[in-house]
């Protein structure tokens, strides 16, 4: 079993999900967690709190220690508003909302107005009518300024859908928007607003 794995099986076995893992050149090690997703408690937000990354520093720090493994710090903390979509979970738990997707290969479509040699996609997150797989949906259309106005012989640019399966994703992430409007923000943002985190360098130095 890999590190990687270990840490994994250390964060699950305590009760959160492991969302993000990163070791970067510069000796940081960066681990991203979350509360399980409850589909039965939807609507309702959860979220990670400095108690929570101190308990699993903590038991990072000794696995880590005992793996042998090269790091200077050991930060935890919770999604920001770009967080990743890695599982099915993951895409249930945000249909309806703004994602950035990077295709592994070009789309490679035809007879629409998409490059064909076109990877990277932002639009909401839906289901399709069929059941199967995932799409999204966006206009091309460039966003208007507040108070512009709206010529009545512009013609609304078409809306476009992608469909695909999760094997065809490189990568896919909320779209890092913010809404300050209160009530009205979205879960992207509140999870930005909120995000916690704890940082420790290595044990012993």
């Amino acid at each position: 079993m890999s590190w990687q794995q270990t840490v994994e099986q250390t964060v699950t076995g305590l009760g959160y999900d492991l969302v993000d893992l990163d070791r970067s050149a510069g000796g940081l090690l960066r681990v991203t967690i979350d509360l399980p997703w409850d589909p039965t408690q939807a609507g309702v937000e959860q979220f990670v709190t400095v108690e929570d990354c101190e308990k699993i520093t903590r038991q990072l720090q000794y696995l880590l220690e005992v793996e042998n493994v090269d790091y200077k710090r050991l930060e935890v903390g919770s999604p920001g508003i770009d967080r990743p979509l890695r599982n099915e979970n993951d895409f249930i738990r945000f249909a309806g909302q703004e994602v950035d997707i990077t295709l592994k290969e070009p789309i490679g479509v035809t007879g629409t107005t998409i490059a064909a040699n076109r990877k990277k996609f932002r639009g909401t997150l839906e289901r399709p009518e069929s059941g199967e797989g995932w799409q999204i949906v966006w206009s091309d259309a460039p966003e208007r300024k507040p108070g512009a106005r709206i010529s009545k012989k512009a013609k609304p640019l078409p809306v476009q859908v992608l469909g695909f399966t999760l094997e065809e994703i490189r990568e896919a992430r909320l779209a890092p928007i913010v809404s300050f409007k209160g009530r009205g923000a979205t879960p992207a943002a509140d999870t930005d607003l909120n995000n916690t985190a704890a940082e420790y360098g290595k044990a012993g130095e």
